[in-house]
């Protein structure tokens, strides 16, 4: 077995990128709500709500874009439940995004087996293909790991510089980190603390749904229970090894994505003489330790899971 081959391999990457991306879509949107201060631990559920919403929007008809925009839709009206218990009324973030969770996940299962009680074997619909770009896909290493990838792959690249730009170079983003940092100077500027965390709250649940969506329009051709499997966790770790910063959030997602397109080659070179369940555990393992090494040195956002109300100091 030849280590280096692999991880010079240009269908390693690729298989990389294609793990990464709902974990991109999943830590932008964890980003997004933390960066206004309130940790969104509903997004475990919001990825299964995202997925099943998603892939039945496309099976009942409405298209792959069409299925996309009812999965975000789904994905921000439970963030918006979190947004409301946890900004206004200030109750507990942990246990409303927990409590997020199994509501979302528990809706996904019964709204499944209620539109199809007698299904033994869920429904295929037709995903995102593979974009073949005339000449670009043919370029040596960067062809088939770049220009070979779904459109949502490429849109999940797209959020990352979106919400660089929007938190770094515009107003808007100016003011959600200012509300997560010091949501008091917020209201003394006259603007609405509440109403930016509902915001960003609502826009970050909905990216989280995208990157469930990813699982049954892209990755697979159908929803079955258990698919999400921890992704949602591994994206609150990933924002704290990036620092709450969009860039280093890419870079966790593909350095997680190439844990564990590694592992599967791995377990086929050496599968034979080691458990499975090594190679399983491996990515989370590696990026456990990664997030202790870089956790240590990480700036959380000032506010982050500080209640605040109008008038109190």
């Amino acid at each position: 077995m030849d280590i280096l081959q692999i991880l010079i391999s240009d269908s390693f990457w690729a298989a990389a990128l294609r793990i990464a991306t709902p974990l991109i879509f999943g830590v932008l949107g964890a980003l997004i709500c933390e960066r206004s201060g309130v940790l969104n631990l509903g997004i475990e559920g919001i990825f299964a709500a995202g997925a099943m919403a998603g892939w039945m929007a496309v099976w009942l008809g409405a298209g792959l874009w069409g299925g996309l925009l009812v999965a975000a839709m789904v994905g921000g009206f439970f963030g918006l439940i979190h947004a409301i218990l946890t900004v206004p009324l200030g109750l507990s973030q942990h246990v409303s995004g927990l409590g997020v969770t199994m509501l979302a996940t528990s809706v996904s299962y019964f709204t499944y087996r209620t539109a199809l009680p007698q299904v033994s074997s869920p429904p295929k619909i037709e995903p995102f293909q593979p974009l073949d770009i005339p000449v670009l896909s043919e370029l040596p290493f960067i062809g088939p790991v770049l220009f070979q990838q779904t459109a949502m792959t490429w849109l999940a690249l797209f959020m990352v510089a979106l919400v660089w730009w929007v938190l770094n170079r515009t107003p808007l983003g100016l003011a959600i980190r200012a509300v997560g940092d010091n949501p008091d100077a917020v209201d003394a500027q006259g603007l609405s603390v509440y109403g930016l965390r509902i915001g960003a709250i609502v826009a970050g649940s909905a990216l989280m749904a995208l990157g469930g969506a990813f699982l049954t329009m892209s990755a697979f051709d159908s929803f079955f229970f258990g698919m999400v499997n921890g992704r949602g966790w591994i994206c609150i770790a990933l924002v704290i090894f990036a620092s709450w910063r969009p860039g280093k959030a890419l870079l966790g997602a593909l350095l997680f994505g190439a844990f564990d397109a590694f592992q599967v080659r791995l377990q086929t070179e050496v599968g034979a003489f080691v458990p499975s369940q090594v190679f399983l555990m491996a990515p989370y393992v590696l990026s456990i330790f990664a997030l202790v090494i870089v956790a240590r040195r990480a700036e959380y956002p000032g506010a982050l899971l500080k209640p605040w109300f109008k008038g109190q100091r």
